[in-house]
């Protein structure tokens, strides 16, 4: 099988590849060359900021500023010391011209490399004699200011850019007025100074892609801890959901034998809600399928409620943990849901205490109050040396989560004492009310 190309012939690799570096160079270094960029305050000056007075310390992010500033005057004390036989006003005139890109960096930092080649030429042509030539002291110390500053606030290949072009422009350049070159020192000193500039960029670079990269992770951790919170609450729910769609169907099925001779109205009735009763427990069953992961097992036992309590603490208590039960309040008949969930906040309250504050005692307070039922879990400071968890740290996720699904409040948090507490509220409206949902709904 072969290609054909119409309109012309294919480009060689060699004019494609040559092609994309003169793109790179466009795009890094030509085109928004002279763009107003300013440069930004650092975030978090770091030690810079403990040596500065409590008064300053609010600036210290501008230190980069201070030292173009710095580098600015240490280039115009060269032109001004460094001139011979120039006239004082020549000789403030050249220091300027040298100083000016320099600070030019601040905020157009490609375009000060630039200005900086077009005055490395004049001023060495004023000033003619001196080593490095065509850079004279001051437009060696401001070239090699700007190209260092220009890398730093640039991607690390225009280190590369800035260096070549500093030395096609020292080789060219005194040859079109024919000097002798004397490029050794510049691209010696450029090329050390820009390589450690590079190191610098690419390690800042990694940096901030595994910051991001850990950032993402943590993200979708958290989403995913969520999720699979989540669908074990709804695989746990499906039990009690079930067992009430199975009683409202036999009801619906043995409600016409109750009742003699029922009119044909009632008993059709019946049998409408019998079958919606068992289509919503078949959807139910199918929408438990989607969510059960390939390694679930059904539980053999019914789910538990404050009634298992008991046993609960029997097993914490055989694990070590000290623990005192409180209940206050008339106890009754909440809704399967509350207890299971009220259970399992409980359960994971108790296994955190065991797993984070090792020695530690705990209680547990359960309130029937009138407006619904409220759950505290406290425990006292670690007395044991606390050992990392193996745990994916769901378990204030899964609690925050049952309360949130039950329209509850909840609150977890350090103590004063060293310890932490859990306190959950709840609701669970009173029968009248329940009805009356009921028969709204």
């Amino acid at each position: 099988m072969t290609e054909t190309t119409t309109g012309g012939t294919a480009r060689p690799p060699e004019f494609r590849i040559a092609s994309g570096f003169l793109q790179d160079l466009r795009d890094d270094l030509i085109t928004d060359a002279f763009a107003y960029r300013p440069l930004p305050p650092v975030r978090e000056p770091g030690w810079i900021a403990r040596w500065l007075p409590r008064g300053a310390r609010p600036q210290a992010g501008y230190y980069p500023h201070f030292a173009v500033v710095l580098l600015a005057l240490l280039t115009l004390f060269f032109g001004m010391t460094i001139s011979e036989g120039a006239p004082h006003g020549l000789s403030l005139l050249m220091a300027l011209m040298a100083a000016a890109p320099v600070l030019m960096t601040l905020v157009r930092p490609v375009g000060a490399f630039w200005v900086m080649l077009g005055v490395t030429l004049p001023l060495a042509m004023v000033q003619s004699s001196g080593m490095n030539w065509p850079w004279v002291p001051s437009t060696f110390v401001a070239h090699l200011s700007v190209v260092t500053i220009v890398a730093m606030r640039s991607r690390p290949r225009v280190a590369g850019w800035l260096w070549l072009i500093t030395v096609v422009a020292g080789t060219v350049l005194p040859v079109l007025i024919g000097r002798d070159v004397e490029l050794a020192p510049m691209a010696f000193l450029s090329a050390v100074t820009l390589l450690v500039v590079t190191v610098r960029n690419t390690r800042k670079e990694a940096r901030q892609e595994v910051s991001a990269q850990l950032e993402v992770t943590a993200v979708e951790r958290d989403r995913r801890t969520l999720l699979e919170e989540r669908t074990t609450i709804a695989r746990e729910l499906h039990d009690v959901v079930a067992h009430h769609m199975s009683v409202v169907a036999i009801q619906a099925e043995a409600a016409p034998y109750r009742v003699k001779n029922p009119p044909p109205e009632l008993e059709a009735a019946f049998v409408t809600i019998r079958e919606n009763a068992v289509a919503a427990l078949t959807e139910l069953r199918r929408v438990l399928g989607v969510v059960r992961s390939s390694d679930y097992e059904a539980p053999d036992a019914p789910q538990p409620t404050l009634a298992s309590l008991d046993g609960l603490l029997a097993n914490v208590r055989e694990a070590g943990l000290r623990v005192e039960k409180t209940i206050t309040g008339a106890v009754r008949e909440l809704p399967q849901g509350v207890e299971l969930s009220a259970y399992r906040i409980i359960q994971e309250a108790l296994s955190n205490t065991l797993r984070h504050a090792p020695g530690a005692s705990a209680g547990v307070e359960v309130s029937y109050v009138l407006g619904g039922l409220g759950i505290r879990v406290v425990n006292e400071a670690a007395t044991g040396d606390v050992r990392p968890s193996p745990g994916a740290g769901h378990g204030i996720t899964g609690m925050r989560e049952r309360v949130a699904m039950l329209e509850g409040e909840m609150t977890a948090g350090e103590t004063a004492a060293g310890g932490y507490e859990v306190a959950v509220f709840i609701p669970v409206p009173s029968r009248p009310e329940r009805a009356l949902e009921e028969e709204s709904a």
